[in-house]
């Protein structure tokens, strides 16, 4: 069969979709950002703030500082990236210290790489990304089962620019549990202290050593003039970087919503919950968008006297916090209100400013 033959027939094979959902990485375009756009004063603790399943990393007891934000700056073919912007310098990092991107997955979903097996494959990571200036950064991969870990550096520069680097088979370890909790983890490092750079950097698999996750990178923290950006996020079995899978915003949004997702915040009256009231309570149950990963945790941001529920023409507000309680699919809410209502009759419950949601966590 000729050259050509065989490439027509590739194409034949990417156009028709059968290289679909080779990117294990959700929302690796940043489009999806559910609980803000902008962040400001992170660095002294870990958490999921602006773009979602991007998990910033932190513990930088020193004082340095930035905010993260979902820029519209992106190269050719994205709309959206994350931001990271130096607010606060710490040019002396503490051996402790570290700041990290992570994108963390579940057993089940990196199966396809066959970690811990003879015949394990490749795995390829890629991503575009720029900065104010020239900064040498690390990819580390870390398995949890071990833990065994892997790491390469990369040098980003002031233009956007992809970065693809193929990570050798991982055939000594053991297997990944096929599982919904927290098995890899996709990592990039761009500030750490001696307690994480003063090994040599671990290129190939091998047990994991703190000393040597991120041997050789800079400081992210350096300077306030410091910026970096990233999208593009792919990781793919094999060792070659395709073209950045696309997917459409809905699609990435329920993914997304797997692990995070709110209620609220949209339209002022949005109902969510269908239930009955008591003299002064309502009891309900409501729905989740999606199915979650486990059972979330609920919370509510803003303020309590803006959820309520409606009862004939009696609207009555919550008197102090709801208490929710919810599973995989939905959740169950008792709105305490005060306000005199009649017993076991139809109700329904309501958020009526937008500044104020409901939220359900069940992250890695």
């Amino acid at each position: 069969m000729s050259k050509a033959r065989e490439l027509a027939e590739l194409r034949a094979v990417y156009d028709s979709g059968a290289l679909s959902n080779r990117n294990m990485l959700a929302n690796g375009a940043m489009k999806v950002a559910q609980r803000s756009t902008s962040v400001t004063g992170i660095g002294a603790s870990a958490g999921y703030f602006t773009v979602d399943r991007i998990k910033l990393n932190a513990a930088l007891s020193g004082g340095g500082r930035l905010t993260a934000s979902q820029s519209t700056d992106g190269p050719v073919g994205f709309g959206n990236s994350l931001k990271l912007a130096c607010t606060t310098a710490d040019t002396s990092l503490a051996a402790g210290e570290y700041f990290i991107i992570q994108n963390i997955s579940e057993g089940q979903d990196v199966q396809s790489m066959g970690a811990g097996f003879s015949d394990a494959k490749e795995v390829t990571i890629s991503f575009y990304c720029k900065a104010n200036a020239s900064l040498t950064f690390c990819v580390n991969i870390y398995k949890a089962n071990g833990p065994l870990h892997v790491a390469k550096l990369f040098t980003v520069g002031t233009s956007w620019q992809r970065v693809s680097i193929t990570f050798p088979a991982d055939t000594a370890g053991s297997a990944i549990a096929n599982d919904n909790v927290a098995r890899w983890y996709t990592q990039i490092w761009i500030a750490a202290g001696s307690s994480y750079t003063s090994g040599t950097l671990a290129t190939t698999w091998t047990s994991y050593s703190a000393a040597a996750t991120c041997a050789g990178i800079d400081n992210f923290f350096s300077s306030t003039s410091n910026e970096f950006y990233l999208t593009g996020l792919q990781m793919e079995v094999g060792d070659t970087a395709t073209d950045f899978e696309h997917r459409s915003f809905g699609d990435e949004l329920q993914r997304c919503q797997r692990y995070f997702q709110t209620l609220g915040g949209t339209n002022t009256n949005d109902a969510f919950a269908a239930g009955f009231t008591t003299t002064a309570n309502f009891f309900g149950y409501g729905h989740l968008n999606n199915t979650m990963r486990t059972a979330p945790t609920a919370s509510v941001s803003g303020t309590n006297s803006h959820i309520g529920y409606t009862h004939v023409a009696v609207a009555a507000s919550a008197s102090s916090a709801p208490t929710i309680t919810a599973n995989i699919n939905g959740f169950n809410i008792q709105i305490p209100s005060g306000t005199s209502t009649t017993a076991n009759a139809g109700a329904y419950a309501r958020i009526t400013n937008t500044s104020t949601k409901l939220h359900f966590d069940a992250e890695l």
